[in-house]
C-alpha cells in the first residue's frame, strides 16, 4: 500500500475504560495504526488503550473537536479514520470506509447510520429528538449543495489528511462532524457514504446530552453560507 493510501484510526476518548480495550482489539484485526487521543481521563482509559496496543496521545485542550483537530495536525498518514470509543461502531467497516478514498472516488467517506441501521436513533424521546435534528440539518445541507447524504453527524468517517488540513476546522466540540462535511462540500471535495450499523454504547456515559442540541443549530447557521 502506497504511503498516501496508508491510514491511521483515531479514537478520541475521555473516561472510556469500560470499552476502549475491546475497541482497540477489534481494530487491530485491520490495522496496526491506532491512536487514542485522550482528553485527560480520570479513569484507566489510557492504560487500557496502551495495553491493547494503541499509541496514546494526551489531548492538549478539552473537547472532541479539539481532539480531532489535534490529530489532523499530528498524524502523518495519507488517510485519517475517526471512530468513537464507546463500541458503537463496527470495526470491520474500517476497510469499507477507506476503500473509496484509496480508489480516488472520494475525499471523505462518512459511515451512515441511516443506511446501515442504528440501535441508538429510536426508542426514546432523546433518541427521537436527535434523529429529527440530525435529519433536518442533513436535509438542508443536501439542498444547499445538491448532494444526497443521509448522515452528517456520525463520528465514524475517513478523510484524506490533505483535505482535512485544508478545511481549517474551528469547532472544539461535537459539532466538528457537521462542520467537516459542510466545509468539504463548500470547497468542492467529494463526500460519500457507506452503510454501517451503529450499536448501543457498550459502556460508560455519553458526553453529549440532548440539551446541547442548540449548539448544532448555531454551528450549522454559521457554516451554511
Amino acid at each position: 500500500m502506497h504511503f498516501e493510501h496508508t491510514f491511521t484510526v483515531i479514537v478520541p476518548t475521555r473516561n472510556e475504560e469500560a470499552t476502549i480495550e475491546s475497541v482497540v482489539t477489534s481494530l487491530k484485526k485491520f490495522t496496526e495504526n491506532i491512536v487514542v487521543i485522550d482528553g485527560k481521563s480520570t479513569d484507566a482509559t489510557r492504560e487500557r488503550a496502551a495495553a491493547a496496543g494503541a499509541k496514546v496521545i494526551l489531548q492538549k485542550t478539552r473537547g472532541k473537536g479539539a481532539a480531532l483537530r489535534q490529530a489532523i495536525d499530528e498524524i502523518d498518514t495519507g488517510i485519517i479514520v475517526f471512530m468513537d470509543a464507546d463500541g458503537s461502531h463496527e470495526a470491520a467497516d474500517v476497510l469499507k470506509i477507506v476503500q473509496p478514498v484509496i480508489n480516488n472516488e472520494a475525499d471523505m467517506v462518512v459511515a451512515s447510520r441511516f443506511l446501515g441501521g442504528s440501535d441508538e436513533l429510536h426508542g426514546s424521546w432523546h433518541n427521537f429528538v436527535r434523529m429529527v435534528g440530525s435529519s433536518l440539518i442533513t436535509l438542508a445541507i443536501n439542498y444547499r449543495w445538491n448532494v444526497h447524504l443521509t448522515d452528517v453527524e456520525n463520528g465514524f468517517r475517513a478523510i484524506t489528511r490533505a483535505a482535512a488540513l485544508a478545511l481549517n476546522l474551528k469547532a472544539c466540540d461535537f459539532t466538528i462532524e457537521q462542520e467537516m462535511v459542510m466545509k468539504a462540500l463548500k470547497k468542492g471535495y467529494r463526500v460519500r457514504e457507506i452503510a454501517s450499523h451503529e450499536y448501543e454504547r457498550k459502556g460508560g456515559v455519553s458526553k453529549l446530552p440532548t440539551s446541547q442540541g442548540w449548539k448544532f443549530i448555531l454551528k450549522f447557521l454559521k457554516d451554511f453560507w
